[in-house]
C-alpha cells in the first residue's frame, strides 16, 4: 500500500512540474521548470519573429481599393436656366409660414415609429463597427476549472488512489496577425454600412417631414374645397327652395324645380367625397406623427397657407447630387461592397495567429497558488487552404456580383434623382401656367353666372342656362383649390428632391 502511495506521490510531482509548450501542431514537454523555461524562452523568440513580419505584412491589404464611380448629372436643369442656388435652412419647411405645419413635422420628427427603427439601424451598425475593430486587437480570456474524479477499482487496481481532484485557473491569449488585411477590410466595410445608415436616417428624416407636408397640404386643399362645396349646398338648397315655390305659384312646371334638386344632390356627394379625402388625409398624418386616428385631429381651415409660395432654386446638379441623403447612402454601400471583395480574396491565404495561455494547475487545492505549479504555453498557428470544392472562389464571385449589383443600384438611383428634380421642375412651371389660366376664367365664369341669372329672372332664358353657367364655377373654384395646394405639394416635393435643407452643412 505504501508502495503504491509512493508511485502516486511521483506521478503527481512529475504532474505539477511539467510544462507543454504548443508550437503549431508540435508540443514541448519538459520535465522541469528549467527546460519549460528555456522552450518557452525558444518560443517567445519564434513568436516576436512572427509578429515582426506581420508588421512587415501589415501594409499588405488585399482588395482594390475604392474609387468613387465618376457620374455626369449634367451642367443645368432641362426646366429651368437658374444656376444660381438658394441656401434652404434645415427647417425647411418652415418658409411656407405656417405654424400648424411646423408643429406637426417636428412632432413626426420627434415621435415617428419608422424614424426611430432607422435610428436603431444606425445604432446597430455602429455597434458592428466596433465587433469589426475589435478583431484587429488581441483577445484575452481568463478561465478556471475544478473538478473531483472517481476511478474504478477493477481498472485503476487496487494500489492506486480511487479519487482524485484536480484545479487550474489562467489567462488564454489569442491573436489574428491578419497578414492580408482581412480583418481591415471587414472593418472598412462595417465603417462604410454605419455611414450608409446614417445617410438613410438622414432621408428618412427628410422623408417624413416631406410627407408630412404633402398630407398637411392636400388636407388643407380639401377644407378650401369642402368650404366651396358646403357654400354651393347652401346656394342650391335656395334654388331648390325658390323653384318650388314657382311651381307652387304656377309659375314653372316643375321641370326647372327637378333641376335644382338634382344639382343639389351632386353638390352633397361632392362633398361627402372631400370629407371622405380629408379624413384619409388626417389620418395618414396621425399615423406619420405616432398617433391612433381617434386620438387624432386638424382642425378645418379655410386656406392653404398663410404666406406666398416660397421660391426654392435646386443650384446646379452637381451640387444636388452632392446633398442627396439617399446617394450618400448608395455610395457607401458601395464602398462596403467594395471593401467585401478583399475580404473575400484573404480568404485564399493563409491564417496565422498567436496564442498563449499562462496560470497555475495543481491536484489538491493547499498547494494550489504555489510557484512550482505555474503552467506556461505559447504557440502559433498556420490553416492554409488547400481544398475546398471550389467554394472559396464561388464566394469570391458571390461578392464581386454583388459589387457590380451596388454600382448599378448607384447608377439608377442617380438618374432617378435627376428626375425627381425635374418632375417637380415642370409640376411648377405647369401649375403656374393653370393657376394663371384659372384666376381669368374664374372671373369670367362669375359673370357669365351672373348674366344667366339675370336672363333667367327676366324669363329671357330657361334654368337650364343657370345650371350651367353656376357648374363652370364651381368646376374653376374646386380645380383653383387643388392647384393652390398642388402647387405647395411641388414645392416640397423640389424640396425633398434637392435634399432638403442644408444651409448649416455649407459654411
Amino acid at each position: 500500500m505504501a508502495e503504491g502511495e509512493e508511485r502516486m506521490d511521483k506521478r503527481r510531482v512529475r504532474a505539477i512540474d511539467c510544462a507543454t509548450v504548443r508550437a503549431g501542431d508540435m508540443l514541448l514537454s519538459c520535465g522541469s521548470v528549467d527546460r519549460c523555461l528555456f522552450a518557452s524562452h525558444r518560443i517567445m523568440s519564434l513568436s516576436r519573429s512572427l509578429v515582426l513580419v506581420a508588421a512587415a505584412l501589415a501594409s499588405c491589404t488585399l482588395g482594390p481599393d475604392f474609387v468613387e464611380p465618376g457620374a455626369d448629372a449634367g451642367r443645368g436643369w432641362k426646366q429651368s436656366l437658374a444656376k444660381e442656388r438658394q441656401a434652404l435652412p434645415d427647417s425647411w419647411w418652415t418658409l411656407f409660414g405656417d405654424s400648424e405645419l411646423d408643429r406637426l413635422v417636428e412632432r413626426a420628427i420627434a415621435t415617428n415609429h419608422e424614424l426611430a427603427a432607422a435610428k436603431a439601424r444606425l445604432d446597430t451598425a455602429r455597434a458592428l463597427v466596433g465587433v469589426d475593430r475589435a478583431r484587429l486587437f488581441p483577445r484575452l480570456d481568463l478561465g478556471a476549472a475544478a473538478s473531483e474524479s472517481r476511478a474504478s477499482a477493477a481498472v485503476a487496481g487496487a494500489n492506486l488512489d480511487l479519487e482524485s481532484q484536480r484545479y487550474r485557473s489562467g489567462f488564454d491569449l489569442s491573436y489574428d496577425l491578419d497578414l492580408w488585411g482581412r480583418n481591415r477590410r471587414a472593418l472598412e466595410a462595417a465603417r462604410s454600412e454605419a455611414q450608409a445608415a446614417e445617410a438613410l436616417l438622414d432621408a428618412q428624416r427628410l422623408g417624413i417631414a416631406a410627407e408630412v407636408a404633402r398630407q398637411y397640404f392636400l388636407l388643407r386643399g380639401l377644407d378650401v374645397q369642402e368650404l366651396v362645396l358646403a357654400d354651393t349646398v347652401a346656394s342650391r338648397r335656395e334654388s331648390l327652395d325658390l323653384e318650388l315655390t314657382r311651381t307652387e305659384a304656377g309659375m314653372s312646371d316643375g321641370l326647372a324645380s327637378s333641376r335644382a334638386r338634382t344639382e343639389l344632390e351632386l353638390a352633397r356627394n361632392d362633398l361627402a367625397m372631400v370629407q371622405r379625402q380629408r379624413g384619409s388625409a388626417e389620418h395618414a398624418l396621425a399615423v406619420l406623427c405616432g398617433n391612433r386616428p381617434s386620438d387624432f385631429a386638424v382642425k378645418v381651415r379655410d386656406r392653404v397657407g398663410g404666406a406666398a409660395l416660397p421660391v426654392i432654386r435646386p443650384g446646379l446638379p452637381s451640387e444636388v447630387m452632392a446633398r442627396r441623403p439617399d446617394l450618400r447612402a448608395s455610395l457607401e454601400k458601395l464602398r462596403a461592397a467594395n471593401a467585401r471583395i478583399g475580404v473575400s480574396e484573404a480568404e485564399f491565404y493563409p491564417r496565422i495567429s498567436l496564442s498563449g495561455a499562462a496560470g497555475f494547475e495543481a491536484l489538491g487545492a493547499s498547494h494550489f497558488l504555489d510557484w512550482e505549479n505555474r503552467v506556461l504555453s505559447l504557440g502559433t498557428d498556420l490553416a492554409s487552404p488547400l481544398f475546398d470544392g471550389g467554394e472559396r472562389r464561388a464566394a469570391s464571385k458571390a461578392i464581386r456580383a454583388r459589387f457590380d449589383e451596388a454600382m448599378a443600384d448607384h447608377r439608377q438611383i442617380l438618374l432617378l434623382a435627376l428626375r425627381e428634380v425635374e418632375d417637380s421642375l415642370v409640376d411648377l412651371k405647369g401649375l403656374a401656367r393653370s393657376r394663371s389660366a384659372l384666376d381669368a376664367a374664374l372671373v369670367s365664369a362669375r359673370e357669365t353666372r351672373r348674366l344667366a341669372r339675370e336672363r333667367y329672372d327676366k324669363g329671357v332664358s330657361s334654368y337650364l342656362e343657370v345650371v350651367d353657367a353656376d357648374r363652370s364655377v364651381l368646376s374653376i373654384e374646386l380645380a383653383s383649390a387643388r392647384v393652390d395646394a398642388q402647387q405647395r405639394i411641388s414645392l416640397v416635393a423640389l424640396a425633398r428632391a434637392i435634399g432638403g435643407g442644408w444651409a448649416d452643412k455649407e459654411g
